[in-house]
């Protein structure tokens, strides 16, 4: 085969596995989030023992065809780039790497089932997915909103714990050791647990002054909760609105693995590299 033969296949492999504009690439895509959720699911099911011992056979074969079939991709990933350690030594590439290697480790040390919470790494490819494909891309403005807001979220994080500090000293000071408040930390804990509505109810004021206060506690952590979720959703709408302005395709760098180019673009904005379209 010519080497122009081989660099045609390579980019055809390379549009198929890392991009999802194309029926082929949508379709590889589909199978491939398909395969990590069955993959998923065996993990869960061989934690029961009961199943384990009913279903060992199936299971083991099972999970022996997915992971040939995700290491035939982790194959095609690398010989389908430029610069197969840029991939590598990704995040993406580490997370293929670990969630691919454990069944083959268990056959030089048997009987790790511990390795089996690697597996469940797999489940993190799906982000992978998420990205690529056009018709679920508002995965991209969720966490450009999310990394957007993190500043004014680590601020009311902030005041949050600031404001359980001075709530907790002084259900202490008003509860006292006698009713389950035996120190600072503990009745920090308490207004934590109360404040986010989670309730666990180990610990519970019992004087009049103290159960007014837990109610105003209670009534606060509704207003907080709130909070994050508008800072969030503001960002979001703003992502949202600069998606719809702009003109972006699921054009992937085959050098540096870097997307979303316009689709008239000729070359990479990252690297330079001129895009194989």
């Amino acid at each position: 085969m010519s080497r122009y033969s081989r660099n045609k296949w390579r980019l055809k492999l390379q549009k198929i596995i890392y991009e999802a504009d194309t029926p082929a690439g949508k379709l590889f895509d589909v199978v491939l989030l398909i395969t990590i959720l069955a993959s998923i699911i065996l993990v869960m099911l061989e934690s029961v023992n009961s199943i384990d011992r009913k279903f060992h056979t199936f299971l083991n074969i099972s999970e022996w065809v997915i992971t040939i079939l995700f290491s035939i991709e982790y194959i095609l990933r690398i010989i389908t780039v430029r610069r197969p350690l840029k991939y590598v030594f990704s995040f993406y590439g580490v997370i293929d790497l670990l969630s691919t290697i454990p069944k083959y480790i268990s056959l030089i040390v048997g009987g790790v089932h511990a390795l089996a919470a690697l597996r469940a790494l797999r489940l993190l490819r799906v982000f992978r997915i998420l990205k690529l494909a056009r018709y679920l891309g508002a995965s991209n403005n969720l966490m450009n909103a999310i990394k957007a807001s993190r500043a004014k979220i680590a601020v009311f994080l902030f005041a949050v714990i600031i404001i359980s500090i001075i709530l907790g000293t002084i259900m202490y000071l008003v509860e006292g050791e006698a009713n389950g408040f035996t120190n600072i930390p503990r009745s920090v804990y308490w207004c934590i647990v109360t404040l986010t509505t989670v309730g666990f109810g180990d610990i519970a004021p019992q004087t009049p002054l103290g159960q007014l206060i837990a109610s105003l506690v209670m009534i606060l952590g509704y207003g907080i909760i709130a909070v994050p979720t508008g800072i969030v959703s503001a960002e979001y709408t703003a992502q949202s609105k600069k998606t719809e302005t702009s003109n972006n395709s699921l054009q992937s760098c085959s050098n540096c693995l870097a997307e979303n180019h316009n689709d008239k673009a000729q070359y990479c904005h990252h690297c330079g590299e001129r895009l194989h379209s």
